[in-house]
């Protein structure tokens, strides 16, 4: 006799990744351009952005990394100074809240994804389930910071009540240095994006909160869930 299961194949992170991947697709403008995160998911993003190439203006790259990967995909990448719009950014996260707001920069692109965030009309964050938290904070938050002022920063951050650790043998796009921060948790993200961003010798930190996700396409086992802050 033929038995046959029914119980549903578990999927991995990967494909998790894979399956958020391919349904930003859905939010790309053809004949625009698009704006094009950094990281592991980003890059399942470009693999499959690859697939409807023709059908875009070009890319907007966060990183030199991703331009690499743009490119050797034969996708045109695009200097942000010569971009007048730019209707969707594509990007993941290490955490992200049911408010949409992100700590982001493991990959230490934090800077540039800011900034290529801050132009687009919409941002669409991609992320596996495990990203999703209620309070941000337990990954640490990435601090970009100006060499010289890396010793003042850390002094300000232990202020903050974060334990900031230098980011071994990282040197960012810009040339600066990657403080990771632990031990905080942050129940006002807006506020403390803030005030970090206040501290001499601070470029940018990795809280995404005064410029949030628009959406968040979320993989869990059940499928691609697609939130909002307003939901």
């Amino acid at each position: 006799m033929l038995i046959v299961s029914t119980r549903q194949k578990t999927m991995t992170q990967d494909e998790l990744k894979q399956a958020v991947a391919r349904a930003a697709l859905a939010y790309v403008v053809e004949g625009e351009l698009v704006g094009v995160g950094t990281g592991s998911t980003a890059r399942l993003f470009i693999e499959a952005l690859a697939g409807m190439k023709d059908r875009i203006a070009g890319a907007v790259a966060s990183s030199e990394d991703t331009k690499r990967r743009l490119e050797g995909h034969g996708i045109r990448v695009f200097e942000l100074n010569d971009v007048s719009s730019l209707p969707v950014y594509v990007d993941g996260a290490d955490e992200i809240n049911a408010e949409m707001h992100m700590i982001k920069g493991g990959g230490g692109a934090l800077t540039r994804e800011k900034i290529v965030a801050a132009v687009a009309g919409q941002f669409v964050c991609i992320v596996d389930g495990s990203k999703f938290v209620e309070v941000l904070g337990k990954f640490p938050l990435p601090v970009e910071v100006i060499p010289m002022a890396s010793a003042h920063v850390t002094r300000e951050l232990k202020e903050l009540g974060g334990a900031p650790v230098p980011r071994a043998g990282f040197v960012t796009d810009n040339g600066n240095l990657i403080l990771d921060v632990g031990g905080l948790q942050i129940l006002d993200p807006v506020d403390l994006e803030t005030r970090i961003n206040q501290i001499v010798g601070v470029v940018s930190n990795g809280l995404f909160a005064r410029r949030p996700a628009d959406v968040c396409l979320l993989g869990t086992s059940g499928g691609v869930r697609t939130l909002r802050a307003d939901d």
